[in-house]
């Protein structure tokens, strides 16, 4: 599709951002691209490395190939931040997956560097929505994606396990480099590392138990029962389920063990 096609009112910049990692609080744009679609079609291409004034962790430049090296003479973002907030003024604002990463992270860097940016009146347009909206990623649909069949009695048990069976196998047949095995798959898609079902709990690149919600999160939860041992006991009377709260003692009996 041409850009010619988009009727728009206002220039819309779609944006990606590539990162030091995918914590919204802690981590720090190293590489900014934004292409501007202008109502008459035209296009504006801004791209800058951006000194993140941190180290980038191996693993993420694995994944984007930007190295410490490549980004110690660039700009941090409080320098660069207003040439980019120019460039996005009065635009509407696109990408993929964009409305739960990249914006969110933008904004955090914009605010760090004490920039007063408000988002709050323009458009926001995220493919992945629009992916995950005209393609449901339902059951139902995953069986007519890939057996070209619809799903008789939708939601009775043993027809929806049954479905889900041979969804996999179609899967195992069309992805070849899945291989065959539960650990081949796994090797493949990645197995998460959970603490609790709920995800109350995640783990940090350290392989430390840390917050995944509220005013702790990100913070270890052996630090936080450590200074604020009330926390427990409002954790352990709140409206969470029970295997978080097993956890959660879990933690509080290894932290005390380790003290004594």
């Amino acid at each position: 599709m041409s850009s010619n096609m988009l009727n728009l009112t206002r220039p819309i910049a779609f944006i990606d951002l590539e990162t030091t990692g995918v914590s919204l609080s802690t981590d720090r744009i190293v590489e900014i691209a934004v292409i501007k679609i202008l109502p008459d079609g035209s296009r504006q291409v801004k791209r800058k490395l951006i000194n993140p004034e941190m180290k980038i962790p191996q693993e993420s430049t694995d994944i984007h190939g930007i190295t410490d090296e490549m980004v110690k003479d660039a700009p941090t973002f409080k320098q660069a931040g207003n040439e980019i907030k120019m460039f996005i003024d009065n635009c509407d604002m696109g990408g993929y997956n964009s409305n739960r990463f990249d914006i969110p992270i933008l904004m955090e860097e914009f605010l760090r560097a004490g920039m007063d940016v408000d988002l709050s009146t323009r458009k926001m347009i995220d493919v992945q929505h629009i992916f995950y909206t005209m393609e449901p990623r339902t059951l139902t649909a995953a069986y007519k994606f890939f057996c070209q069949k619809e799903l008789v009695d939708a939601h009775s048990a043993e027809a929806d396990v049954d479905a889900t069976i041979e969804v996999l196998m179609a899967q195992l047949d069309r992805y070849k480099n899945l291989g065959d095995s539960v650990e081949s798959i796994l090797s493949v898609i990645g197995e998460d590392k959970i603490v609790d079902y709920a995800r109350r709990f995640s783990f940090n690149d350290k392989g430390v138990e840390i917050f995944n919600f509220g005013k702790h999160k990100g913070r270890p939860v052996k630090d936080v029962l450590k200074a604020e041992p009330q926390y427990y006991d409002w954790m352990m009377r709140g409206d969470f389920p029970l295997h978080t709260k097993q956890k959660l003692t879990e933690i509080l009996n290894s932290t005390l063990l380790k003290n004594n």
